[in-house]
């Protein structure tokens, strides 16, 4: 699979979010700075509301623009088995499902903000992780054939790792 593709479609994921949370500072700027939303009472409040909103997608917008820095510097490499998985690597994983079917998840670490989903055109599945995530800081340094187990709320779930590219 090739993985600059990957690291492509994150970066237009993350430029698409970061239009949206762009767009919503600005409308609830605007709606902050309205001279229809000023205060008349101190129950008068949606001025105020909308102005922690636009902090927030404002706040949003500058992760994101952080995020993307670091994507766009980012640069996957070969899988190298010495190493083992680091940032970069394209992971195949095993886990028994609660019917005890083996189910399998292709996981692409790379840098912290682009945790996502990504569909491909042949209709596979790539959750996009960081290696500051629980499963991220999991799979650091774990070679084809390990398993690892990590805690998720109250139950405890096993991997396989099944490939690595």
């Amino acid at each position: 699979m090739d993985k600059l593709l990957l690291q492509r479609l994150v970066l237009e994921r993350l430029a698409e979010d970061l239009l949206q949370a762009e767009q919503g500072a600005r409308t609830a700027h605007e709606t902050a700075t309205h001279e229809e939303n000023i205060a008349e009472n101190k129950y008068d409040t949606l001025g105020l509301e909308a102005s922690y909103l636009a902090t927030g997608q404002a706040r949003r917008a500058e992760a994101i623009r952080q995020a993307i820095g670091q994507w766009q510097q980012f640069r996957p490499r070969a899988y190298d088995a010495g190493q083992g998985i680091q940032l970069g690597a394209l992971v195949c994983l095993g886990h028994a499902d609660d019917d005890e079917k083996q189910q399998q998840q292709l996981l692409f670490l790379g840098p912290d903000g682009g945790s996502m989903k990504l569909a491909l055109e042949d209709g596979q599945f790539v959750q996009v992780i960081s290696g500051a995530a629980p499963l991220g800081r999991a799979l650091l340094g774990k070679h084809e054939g390990d398993e690892l187990s990590i805690q998720v709320a109250a139950s405890r779930q096993q991997f396989e790792v099944l490939r690595v590219e």
